[in-house]
């Protein structure tokens, strides 16, 4: 992958991890646990505990990502990243564009989803 490139994919990569690590408080927030005294409904209750499930998994999954990102952001220069690890073809720039953490080429996770 050329010089530029990297530098393309480091800058959304910076742009990925700002964009999770601002909206993490938030999604913190809305994982906190549901107070038994809470003066609503059985059926609105049941509903927020269900809505917090939601949000601890949203968290979570922002959580994932933001570390990987941060491992892909070190890799970036190496030789080689963008290389796919099942068939050693080139990851297609825009898939990295999208998805800087990506490790398979579309071909290889279409096989592995197969």
């Amino acid at each position: 992958m050329k010089a530029e490139n990297k530098k393309l994919i480091e800058e959304i990569i910076d742009e990925h991890i700002q964009k999770i690590q601002d909206k993490l408080p938030g999604l913190k927030e809305q994982t906190r646990p549901i107070s038994p005294d809470n003066a609503i409904g059985r059926l609105s209750r049941m509903e927020a505990m269900s809505e917090r499930s939601v949000n601890e998994a949203t968290y979570k999954k922002a959580q994932m990502r933001l570390e990987k990102l941060m491992a892909t952001k070190v890799r970036v220069h190496d030789d080689d990243y963008g290389e796919c690890l099942e068939c050693g073809e080139e990851i297609a720039l825009k898939r990295l564009q999208t998805l800087p953490e990506s490790t398979l080429c579309m071909n290889c996770l279409n096989e592995r989803e197969a």
